[in-house]
């Protein structure tokens, strides 16, 4: 009677860790869908433009559009979520953004294609940080490690993989099809929502925090603008500083409100907590140096080196293989080594490997080129996945809808600042060249940049020193002490 009791909850434990690994996936996909339309349209701009009777830089506004919408809707998302429950909210966000996206495809001018940018942006808004906290509500601790792994890789593919494809489709087909395609994928999203996700509604029901919203979405949608701002070739400095200076203080006042009201539209009790803690601080400039490689690269290659875009872009596919390849060791790593050393020692790595990208000339060799980025991309996965899995091993139930909304807010704000981070690192590296007599050397410029951002990756490494030495071992050591004691 023992053992077929034991029997039937290894049977049970083996049907939720497979329904916990088939969401996981579910909601990558859709993550996927989300993050490659906010990159992938960059290189169909001039044709676009040519539809649209227009200029290529005044489509920009569609990008911005989608961008600034992500970030006001996203703090709301853990809100809704809790009030209509996890399934209505996923599955309507997954309609809405893949209806946009059909209608994107048919837009005949800037005014309607930016339109349905918004309402693609605010389907995305609703679809990532829901998506991320069904599988956080759904995955036992022992398997989240593999959930969070499945989850990530969407934001680190989907800003190399974006612009080639983007440019493969414009080339071969028509512009319209980067958004037609989504339609298939969210059929299929859709359909498979419904027999995935449980239905939770919060038995709490909170009054909705309209003053948290309304400054921190202004000061979010400012700080994001100005960003992207300080990102365009040609940035009014003025202008942009304005915005982002604006935004900043906006936030300051949000931060001030959510820590003194009863009801706060973001919990920032997470914070308490180191583990949570260090994936906003330290997490952040890494995220920031990260989403600045996709952007820095083509460029050097391109305007730097003077390669083709298709030459360029192949050279960037060595990020995204290096990115696949370390996927099925990550679990292994971090249950054998732990949280702490595997972020300090990868993160050391992580920065090494993108300052290296300033020894490239155009003289390097290509088997010199590809494994510099083969071997970053792999370390920039082991850190993605390491950072987005500690910072919920040691959330409470109760606290993970706020911890959730706050990591999701910021993950987007900072992926979107490693552009701007880019574009100011290129502005310095010329004020730095220019008066040192070194501007004659091929891209000095971008080269300098990559140095900037090897030391903001190092910076983000000191956040893990005094971690615990046991820090996550409850989610990457769970299954090997399981193990003994039954041994």
């Amino acid at each position: 009677m023992n053992d077929m009791s034991t029997h039937g909850r290894e049977k049970e434990m083996q049907a939720t860790g497979s329904r916990s690994l088939l969401i996981a996936l579910l909601v990558a996909g859709a993550f996927f869908m989300e993050n490659l339309d906010g990159t992938v349209i960059a290189t169909a701009l001039p044709q676009m433009a040519v539809s649209f009777g227009t200029r290529p830089v005044d489509l920009n506004i569609g990008m911005s559009a989608y961008l600034l919408t992500l970030g006001v809707f996203i703090p709301i998302s853990g809100w809704i979520s809790d009030r209509f429950g996890a399934r209505l909210v996923f599955t309507t966000a997954v309609v809405i953004f893949t209806l946009a996206s059909v209608l994107c495809g048919f837009a005949n001018d800037v005014g309607s294609f930016v339109a349905m940018r918004i309402l693609q942006g605010i389907g995305g808004a609703m679809m990532v940080p829901v998506g991320r906290l069904v599988v956080l509500n759904n995955t036992p601790k022992e398997k989240l490690i593999s959930a969070i792994a499945t989850i990530t890789w969407p934001a680190l593919v989907a800003p190399v993989l974006g612009p080639p494809l983007g440019g493969f489709i414009t080339d071969h087909a028509s512009w319209r099809w980067i958004f037609f395609l989504n339609l298939p994928l969210g059929i299929l999203a859709f359909a498979f929502a419904l027999v995935l996700i449980p239905e939770t509604k919060s038995a709490a029901r909170p009054p909705f925090d309209w003053i948290g919203f309304v400054v921190s979405s202004i000061g979010l949608a400012s700080l994001m603008y100005g960003l992207e701002l300080i990102g365009r070739p040609d940035p009014i400095w003025m202008e942009a500083w304005a915005y982002v200076v604006a935004g900043l203080v906006l936030l300051t006042v949000a931060v001030f409100h959510f820590l003194r009201t009863e009801h706060p539209l973001i919990d920032l009790s997470g914070l308490k907590l180191p583990t949570f803690a260090i994936t906003i601080s330290g997490g952040s400039l890494f995220r920031t140096a990260i989403g600045a490689v996709p952007f820095l690269l083509p460029l050097m290659f391109q305007v730097g080196f003077g390669l083709s875009a298709f030459h360029a872009g192949m050279l960037t596919l060595a990020v995204f293989a290096g990115n696949l390849a370390m996927k099925p060791g990550t679990t292994p790593i971090l249950r054998r080594f732990g949280f702490k050393p595997v972020l300090i020692v990868n993160g050391i790595l992580n920065a090494v490997f993108i300052a290296a990208c300033a020894l490239f000339s155009p003289d390097t060799p290509v088997w010199l080129v590809v494994p510099v980025l083969f071997i970053g991309g792999m370390c920039r996965s082991m850190h993605f996945t390491a950072l987005n899995t500690i910072a919920f091993a040691d959330i409470p139930p109760r606290q993970m809808t706020g911890a959730n909304t706050l990591f999701s807010t910021v993950f987007q704000l900072t992926m979107g600042m490693g552009i701007a981070v880019g574009a100011i690192g290129i502005r310095i590296g010329q004020a730095i060249s220019a008066p040192l007599g070194v501007s004659g050397i091929v891209a000095i410029e971008f080269r300098l940049a990559f140095v900037l951002l090897g030391i903001i990756a190092l910076f983000a490494v000191l956040d893990c020193l005094p971690l615990d030495r046991r820090a996550g071992d409850n989610v990457a050591r769970k299954q090997k002490a399981g193990a003994k004691k039954a041994a």
